[in-house]
């Protein structure tokens, strides 16, 4: 995500290095090279022109303390300019109506399905609400099946009707059945085309006036670049939509959508899809977004993802059974699902400053814990609970279990072995720490 667009950016800045202070001429040079690539990355031409005029005015017009670098400074201008395109704060979804109705609009082949899926299980799992889906797509039976297994993955149940092909009327009824089930939250999938056209206008223009929705979410596929932005426009013109929704900014995408968009429909973009699973929808920070685009990481967020996972209780638990060295192979593979929760890891090494960088080239698997996860599951429940009875006999037989080699058992348990040790000490205060420091190698 922004990959290129991040590389482009710090070369620009590379002109303005090692300068005294900033001048016309060296911000010039630095400009355009700025704006050549936010057009690379598909932006529009009149947004880009217009971005790089009012960083030239600002850092023109700065006074550049004698600690901060002209370079710095450029940054900085550059990083405010950029969440101010994007939005500059986050605006949230509306959750008023009883129940609150959400409506979501976009392309086929958007994402709006699957987003709406992930909707449901973001408002279920971190505000507590009890939504219900209604699979308005009745042109695609397969996106009506869709939606009941997206449905039955998070919980949430989905209202269809067999033979109704109106889908003003099946939304009114999706309604009608909430209040009746005591349901909080109504969000309806609609039918999309491969383009615009008159009569999908025409038909989701219908539902809006019918069921007077409390929000309205346009959904659109980040890939497709500034195609996306106008898609957008052209659906907001017809339904003034409250909120923008960029699927697929896991993909191979330049990030134009996301820096025009907001200034085209003057619309907030509210989440982003980061991937496949139904976690994997992000709500928008203009000004994280902005930190990850020049390479700032995003720790905020990757803190956030965290404590979503952390259960307090069970945090207690582990924290008594690693005191009585009773930390073992089952508690191993809860910490694992844990981290695997938070997100897809490549995604996560990216939020850490500098580190995205340093990965740019380097493919995350994200079955990473695969062989690790294949060992631990061939062990029998004793040998979970135990791992000290794990010999060599009971050893062959895990690594023909899991497919894997004895060696890499082996090294399983001596990284595990270790990694109890270290945990054990660590809950002994200074005092083990002191020790553990006295353990160590020392080097003249």
């Amino acid at each position: 995500m922004f990959d290129n667009l991040s590389d482009r950016l710090e070369k620009s800045f590379k002109l303005i290095k090692g300068q005294g202070k900033i001048t016309e001429i060296n911000v010039a040079e630095t400009l355009k090279d700025v704006r050549r690539a936010l057009l690379d990355a598909d932006v529009n031409y009149k947004i880009a022109k217009q971005f790089t005029e009012t960083v030239k005015e600002k850092a023109l017009g700065s006074d550049v303390l004698n600690a901060v670098k002209p370079s710095e400074m450029m940054v900085k201008i550059v990083h405010d300019e950029l969440s101010k395109l994007m939005g500059e704060e986050h605006v949230d979804i509306n959750l008023k109506g009883s129940p609150t109705i959400i409506l979501i609009a976009g392309l086929q082949g958007s994402g709006k399905t699957t987003f709406t899926g992930k909707l449901a299980n973001l408002l279920k799992s971190k505000k507590g609400r009890h939504p219900l889906l209604v699979a308005g797509d009745v042109y695609r039976p397969a996106a009506i099946e869709q939606l009941k297994v997206l449905g039955g993955q998070v919980g949430v149940p989905v209202y269809t009707e067999e033979g109704n092909n109106d889908p003003v009327a099946l939304a009114k009824a999706g309604i009608a059945e909430a209040k009746k089930t005591g349901k909080d939250i109504v969000i309806i999938d609609t039918a999309g085309r491969l383009a615009i056209d008159e009569q999908m206008m025409l038909e989701i223009t219908a539902i809006k006036k019918a069921v007077q929705p409390n929000e309205i979410l346009f959904v659109v596929d980040s890939m497709t670049g500034q195609d996306a932005v106008n898609t957008a426009k052209e659906f907001n013109d017809r339904l003034d939509f409250d909120g923008v929704v960029l699927t697929k900014l896991d993909g191979d995408t330049r990030g134009g959508a996301a820096l025009s968009i907001r200034s085209v429909v003057n619309k907030p973009i509210k989440f982003v899809g980061t991937g496949e699973k139904v976690e994997a929808l992000d709500v928008f920070y203009p000004k994280r977004m902005a930190d990850r685009i020049l390479g700032m990481g995003d720790i905020v967020s990757l803190v956030e993802r965290a404590q979503e996972q952390f259960d307090e209780e069970e945090a207690k638990k582990l924290q008594k059974k690693i005191a009585k060295n009773q930390f073992n192979f089952n508690d191993f593979i809860s910490q694992i699902q844990q981290i695997k929760k938070m997100g897809n890891l490549k995604d996560l090494a990216s939020m850490i400053p500098g580190v995205g960088k340093a990965l740019k080239n380097i493919d995350i698997d994200d079955d990473a814990f695969k062989s690790i996860e294949a060992i631990i599951h061939s062990m029998t429940p004793d040998e979970r609970e135990s791992p000290f009875i794990i010999d060599g006999s009971r050893r062959k037989r895990i690594a023909t279990g899991s497919g894997t080699t004895i060696q890499e058992v082996n090294r399983l348990i001596k990284q595990f072995d270790e990694t109890r040790k270290m945990m054990k000490l660590l809950q002994g205060g200074n005092k083990n720490m002191r020790k553990l420091m006295g353990n160590m190698p020392k080097f003249n």
